[in-house]
């Protein structure tokens, strides 16, 4: 969910200020579509807009006609992306009407129109050539509001919530089978009594739905398009599971950090950053980061808080950091899901050496090691912090969404060589503590 953290700052802005906005939501994509289901954008009246749900070409279009979508509420629109827009000789854009379909009804309605910006795209192919469909649910802020503030909610507690989203209604005349209609899934599980008596009408038609919803298995994929039959109605929703920030745990505060801080804060992650050496964690170091902590060697138990679901990086070049923090994740490696040791790897071999040979059952570390990348990230090429914080950054995504083949042991791949970018003896600054 990129761009999160400025929609719900300008979703804020516009409540206190009192400026009517539109949140437009993708709930279901087929074929070729640049972003995923659950992306959103956010449109004030006043011409200001954050996020995207598209690669671009569709943002123009939609900041135009949001409101006037919205006009009678919320509701569902469908935009297609195949070749079907022919041009003129001059140069302009023209409709290609499918005449073997028989699709010729509304030629009287197109007569004389040559420019794009004549015709209602919201019934007619954007023809950017890329065979896909986006569908993209338009809402009032006031009906968003409460979603926007579960997202605030997931954003501040770290616990993922389940929301269903009513996206489609065949058939029903029920009134709170409204568009746009939302439920929280995890409230329906721990508290189903207070849930009825919320949002259940005495028809019980949506404690139908609720409860077939409630069944539902979400995939890894975190959202899902249900259609969900009664013997009332038959409705179509968006279920998804809205996920905390990535977390970031960098363990060291030195120069090469700090793009790496800047890299994952343009990706919305949550980042702190850690040093035993009070004079390196400085908030004036290190502005873009969500926190900044002078932490204690001896201090596991906040460690391993501060890493539990986490990303963590280990680059404080100095062995004594290291080799400490290293210690205490690599006994609980379940605690978090990717760590990166910073540095060649005959020095990453020699901490874990070092570790083993201080240790009564050194056979609790095995399963750490095998998730240990080092030397962190991978090799992109290039030089420099910038460089090395690209290559951490592209290996952290592609675990965090399980695109390698393994992550047992980063070591094991060509891809991260020794020579990988900062990860050389050159590299290592002989500060200790």
């Amino acid at each position: 969910m990129n761009q999160v953290a400025d929609i719900l700052k300008l979703a804020s802005e516009a409540q206190q200020q009192g400026v009517d906005a539109v949140l437009a939501t993708v709930i279901h994509t087929e074929g070729s579509a640049y972003r995923r289901a659950g992306a959103m954008m956010l449109i004030c009246e006043d011409g200001r807009s954050v996020g995207m749900i598209s690669g671009g070409c569709l943002e123009p279009h939609i900041i135009k006609r949001a409101f006037w979508l919205t006009r009678d509420g919320a509701n569902v629109q469908v935009y297609q992306t195949g070749d079907d827009i022919e041009y003129a000789d001059n140069g302009q854009a023209q409709v290609a009407i499918n005449k073997e379909a028989g699709d010729t009804d509304d030629l009287d309605d197109l007569d004389g129109l040559d420019d794009l910006d004549d015709l209602d795209f919201d019934e007619l192919n954007f023809g950017l050539g890329c065979n896909g469909r986006v569908h993209v649910l338009f809402e009032r802020l006031a009906t968003a509001a409460p979603f926007l503030e579960s997202v605030r909610q997931v954003r501040r507690h770290q616990q993922p919530v389940i929301v269903a989203t009513l996206i489609r209604n065949n058939g029903c005349q029920n009134t709170e089978l409204q568009v746009g209609l939302r439920i929280n899934l995890d409230e329906y599980h721990n508290s189903e009594d207070s849930l009825e008596q919320e949002i259940i009408n005495p028809s019980n038609i949506i404690a139908d739905i609720v409860e077939k919803l409630a069944e539902y298995e979400l995939s890894e994929s975190n959202t899902e398009y249900v259609t969900i039959k009664t013997d009332e109605a038959t409705t179509e929703w968006l279920v998804q599971r809205l996920q905390p920030q990535v977390r970031l745990l960098i363990c060291g505060a030195g120069n090469d950090v700090m793009p790496l801080v800047t890299m994952a804060k343009l990706q919305d992650w949550h980042v702190t950053v850690i040093d035993s050496r009070a004079q390196y964690a400085t908030r004036m170091r290190f502005p873009q980061a969500d926190a900044v902590m002078s932490l204690s060697l001896e201090d596991s138990d906040t460690l391993l808080k501060l890493s539990n679901n986490a990303a963590v990086a280990l680059m404080s070049h100095s062995l004594t950091q290291d080799r400490a923090r290293l210690a205490i994740l690599l006994a609980h490696a379940q605690n978090y899901r990717y760590l990166g040791q910073l540095g060649p790897r005959y020095r990453t071999e020699r901490l874990i050496n070092e570790i083993s040979a201080n240790m009564n059952h050194p056979a609790i570390l095995d399963t750490g090691v095998q998730k240990l990348h080092h030397p962190i990230g991978y090799k992109l090429g290039g030089d420099g912090p910038e460089a090395l914080a690209l290559g951490i950054m592209a290996q952290i995504n592609a675990v965090m969404h399980d695109q390698t083949a393994s992550v047992e042991g980063s070591h094991s791949r060509v891809s991260n060589s020794e020579a990988s970018v900062g990860n050389t003896d050159a590299d290592i600054v002989p500060i200790t503590v």
